[in-house]
């Protein structure tokens, strides 16, 4: 329904045109008439425009009222471009949401994410009911040359993960396009190799909705290049810079 609506905001510049031809030929309409023929001065052929007029009111009106709603239909149209992207990013987010509870491995992650989707406001608390027990730490993993990777569980560790966890020189991986964990290669001061790169894309793809692909996408930047937007959702980030590998998921070996 809101990209219908939108669609029919499409029309709003040839209101505000009609209110500057009428504007223009103010002097050549009649008080009552219920259409005036305008050289269209928009058109590179200057062709004819016939533009319906409301009789009971004056040409001068008429012109206002199409510039009124001409402004009508533009605030229109920000407020349903800000509705539709909302509603397409919590979306996006249920989800996610809902590919963390395809992956959950035992109670206490299916835990984590009823606390997740309470305190968004997805579930109600019940009554006297405590806190879930502590989450379990994200997936460890070493590649075969020494770095340590770690994989997100859900998407509030994902962030923590991410944003808290990590230092800016470490790597960040995630599956392009798809829902899935954070991963992140520890550098612990050195240069992060191709080989671990590889390694954690594969384990990344494998925590992901892909996991039963082939061939999966899964993008890496360096943390530094990773942020969060005001008010996003857990576990949604931005990020540039990025490069792709193109990979089979593999669980790995966990630590």
């Amino acid at each position: 329904k809101q990209q219908t609506e939108l669609k029919n905001c499409e029309n709003r510049e040839q209101l505000r045109i009609c209110g500057d031809l009428l504007q223009a030929n103010l002097y050549r309409i009649e008080r009552g008439a219920e259409y005036v023929d305008v050289e269209n001065f928009y058109d590179e052929n200057y062709g004819t425009l016939r533009i319906k007029l409301n009789p009971a009111i004056s040409p001068a009106a008429n012109a206002q009222k199409f510039y009124k709603d001409y402004q009508k239909a533009k605030n229109a149209e920000n407020v349903l471009t800000e509705q539709i992207k909302k509603g397409h990013n919590e979306l996006l987010y249920v989800e996610s949401v809902l590919d963390t509870v395809m992956r959950a491995e035992n109670e206490r992650d299916l835990a984590q994410i009823r606390d997740e989707l309470t305190e968004q406001g997805y579930l109600h608390r019940q009554k006297g009911k405590q806190k879930n027990s502590a989450a379990l730490p994200p997936y460890e993993f070493v590649s075969s040359d020494g770095f340590k990777i770690l994989v997100g569980r859900n998407n509030r560790q994902n962030d923590k993960l991410t944003l808290k966890m990590a230092g800016k020189n470490d790597i960040w991986l995630h599956t392009k396009d798809i829902h899935g964990s954070h991963a992140v290669v520890f550098a612990d001061g050195r240069e992060v190799s191709d080989t671990a790169i590889y390694e954690a894309a594969r384990i990344a793809a494998y925590h992901s909705k892909a996991q039963n692909s082939s061939r999966v996408p899964v993008d890496y930047t360096l943390i530094k290049y990773v942020s969060k937007p005001n008010g996003a959702k857990p576990g949604m980030v931005i990020y540039v810079n990025n490069k792709t590998l193109y990979v089979n998921p593999f669980n790995g070996i966990e630590n």
